[in-house]
């Protein structure tokens, strides 16, 4: 739906001929119109009265400040092409999406892409489940990715694809994921303090690392839920395998910290059993 500016811009930045950023001294608006950033510098103005094609809005100064930190380390193309991207996906799904899209989706792409050239793929666990409670943004991620491929000369793995479908959902929820994105943050963390305090290396490929994160799934849907579960050796956990009661201790602190309850010390043993095989990978 084209727009007619109410008060006069300054460009901020152009990002190709068509889209720019610019600011009305309170907001910062990423602004959509044929030729509208055509020979835009710094400071020129684009008047009141000219009609636009979208507006994006970036109003929170943490997200100001974190897009011109993106902008400044990546040419304006490869911000263009991300822009053009999250409009494709707005204007696809009749919504207007969170702001921390801008900020979020290009900053993920930005790092993916470079880990990708460097032949450093990120395995993603929960690609089926992203597939199965989100397709529609899956496959709005997975347009976008063919387009990525095309416009960078880059393969974007279908694990790659589900993270981008995971900020496109996040956006469409002003932000917030759902339950099954923060166990997979509860997972991603506990492996990354059980690496370093057992300095090892757990591979995800594993079929120990494929039980540990269903079962720390699992143990935090009880949790949620306040459904308990016994675990009738949990004496001779703590005592047969004391270092790892002792880490899953400090790993129920992080599920804790993030579900805000309780873990019992039933879940702690079954979480210890876990770490235990983990160590003999």
């Amino acid at each position: 739906m084209v727009k007619k500016l109410n008060c006069d811009w300054s460009v901020i930045k152009a990002f190709n001929n068509n889209i720019v950023l610019a600011t009305n001294n309170e907001s910062e608006k990423i602004l959509f119109a044929k030729g509208i950033g055509f020979n835009k510098k710094l400071g020129d103005i684009i008047k009141s009265g000219t009609l636009v094609e979208k507006i994006f809005t970036i109003e929170d100064e943490k997200n100001k400040n974190n897009f011109k930190e993106i902008v400044n380390r990546n040419d304006e193309s490869f911000v263009a092409l991300c822009e053009e991207i999250i409009r494709d996906i707005s204007d696809k799904l009749g919504e207007e999406l969170s702001e921390n899209i801008h900020v979020g989706l290009i900053d993920h792409i930005d790092f993916a892409v470079k880990r990708l050239r460097n032949k450093e793929e990120i395995q993603n666990p929960f690609i089926s489940e992203i597939q199965t409670l989100y397709n529609l943004e899956f496959e709005l991620a997975k347009q976008a990715s063919v387009r990525l491929e095309k416009e960078l000369g880059v393969e974007i793995p279908d694990g790659e694809v589900g993270f981008i479908a995971l900020h496109i959902h996040s956006a469409r929820k002003n932000g917030k994921l759902s339950n099954t994105m923060k166990y997979s943050f509860i997972n991603n963390s506990i492996l990354e303090f059980i690496e370093e305090e057992l300095n090892l290396k757990i591979d995800r490929k594993s079929l120990d690392y494929a039980r540990f994160i269903t079962h720390v799934r699992f143990a935090c849907e009880r949790i949620v839920t306040n459904k308990t579960i016994k675990n009738e050796l949990k004496d001779t956990i703590k005592r047969r395998y004391k270092q790892s009661y002792k880490l899953a201790k400090e790993a129920a602190k992080v599920i804790e910290e993030q579900l805000e309850a309780e873990v019992t010390v039933d879940e702690v043993a079954y979480l210890a059993i876990h770490i235990e095989r983990l160590k003999n990978i």
